[in-house]
């Protein structure tokens, strides 16, 4: 080979290198265009049954818990999703033709919402839960969109993410996806094969996708369909497992579970957390026969005997430490022997946080308190106040394990150690 022959060979690799560059570049740049398309507003024509369809669908989904914010106008975005990788915020929905959806077609809507991708061919981070609604029907999906594009239009503009480079690269979800996103059937973590166990896991892992919290992740944020609605904590809070031998565990019936799901109560405890907007938004929403099938597919069309409560635990003798703390913080609202004040204040015996296997949001409750809340069937909930100020570690670890120990059926092995982790990490 001539020198001459080596240094033109040398000077195509360098180019093919500059080009891949080039292009990765402007890959980049492209992915994270977030303009509407370049065409006129959108005229979707529905009759009111259509709409009337599209607004149930829509509310099935939770599409209002992350695109819009308690103050805001409706679907309008800007709510808050906090992840690993940053925070990102809920977009608006509206047909507003410049920061909504008002450009967009019915075939853009669609692979939004199953493909993960926008016009131009945006990619769409996974907290749009597309991987668990890939398996929604077109006809659910026009009918999703038709009621979305005649809501009244907000020009709310969109917030961008609060996410750090690399991960605010959007191309980086080409190959998240190539490895992640799976588009068999989700999970099942009971088993049935009723017209209602059916109807239920298209409404619960589907439109409801409540895989998406309660079911533990990857460190790349991908779906673990292994461990499928066995909890997990995303935020602060864990969500608890949701498979028919945990709730089973924790007291759960099927008709607890449609009475929670309408009201956000039931015997073991109140919606708090991110469940409350789950309930206010969506489910409250949901006809009976829907919220049946939801507690059918939980539980399984045979579910498992439900564990009775725990035989509380009185004590002899002097008071414990956990006990004194007990009653001089705890008592005048939950009871002296933890019966509460039904329904404002909710009972300690049976309540499925104080019987859950971890402590964490027995713990998360005692040090942040829980705000007050109306819940839908218009009972009030007092707010409950923190302690974090008021305790300190070993206090709350004593007052955490005579609740688990005198009304969850639990031993106490809560340590200060444990509470100094969850008081750091705030």
């Amino acid at each position: 080979m001539t020198r001459s022959s080596s240094r033109r060979r040398g000077a195509i690799a360098i180019l093919i290198v500059l080009v891949l560059i080039v292009a990765a570049i402007a890959a980049a740049l492209l992915g994270n265009r977030d303009a509407p398309p370049d065409r006129p507003p959108q005229k979707v024509e529905a009759t009111p049954e259509q709409l009337q369809l599209g607004r149930y669908l829509a509310r099935a989904a939770d599409c209002a818990a992350c695109h819009q914010t308690a103050d805001g106008p409706a679907y309008a975005g800007g709510f808050p999703l906090k992840t690993p990788f940053g925070t990102l915020y809920g977009t608006n929905i509206t047909p507003d033709p410049d920061h909504g959806i008002g450009r967009w077609t019915a075939d853009e809507f669609y692979r939004a919402l199953t493909r993960g991708k926008a016009p131009h061919g945006r990619n769409l981070y996974p907290a749009m839960p597309y991987t668990a609604y890939h398996d929604m029907p077109r006809a659910d999906a026009d009918l999703i969109y038709a009621y979305l594009m005649n809501i009244r239009p907000s020009a709310q503009p969109n917030r961008k993410p609060d996410i750090p480079f690399p991960f605010n690269q959007r191309i980086l979800m080409s190959g998240w996806n190539l490895l992640f996103f799976d588009r068999s059937p989700l999970p099942a973590a009971s088993q049935g094969e009723s017209p209602q166990w059916v109807r239920g896991r298209y409404l619960t892992n589907v439109l409801g996708h409540c895989g998406e919290c309660h079911t533990p992740r990857g460190s790349l944020g991908q779906v673990q369909r292994d461990a499928w609605l066995q909890g997990y904590v995303l935020g602060r809070f864990e969500a608890p497992a949701l498979t028919p031998q945990a709730l089973a565990e924790r007291g759960w019936t099927q008709e607890d579970l449609q009475r929670f799901m309408r009201t956000g109560l039931a015997p073991q405890g109140i919606a708090a957390d991110e469940m409350y907007p789950v309930i206010v938004h969506s489910t409250q929403y949901l006809s009976d026969d829907d919220l049946k099938a939801m507690s059918v597919f939980l539980l399984g069309d045979q579910p498992p005997k439900t564990v009775p409560v725990p035989s509380a635990k009185p004590e002899s003798g002097p008071p414990s430490a956990g006990r004194r703390v007990y009653l001089n913080t705890c008592a005048a609202c939950h009871g002296i022997e933890g019966e509460g004040h039904p329904p404002g204040m909710p009972p300690l015996a049976d309540n499925s946080t104080v019987r859950l296997a971890s402590p964490r949001n027995l713990l998360l409750s005692i040090l942040d308190g829980l705000p007050a809340q109306r819940l839908p069937n218009g009972t009030g909930i007092g707010e409950m106040p923190g302690f974090a100020h008021r305790l300190n570690d070993e206090e709350i670890a004593q007052l955490a394990n005579y609740i688990r120990t005198a009304w969850g059926g639990r031993d106490g092995q809560v340590a200060a150690a444990d509470v100094a982790k969850l008081r750091e990490a705030k």
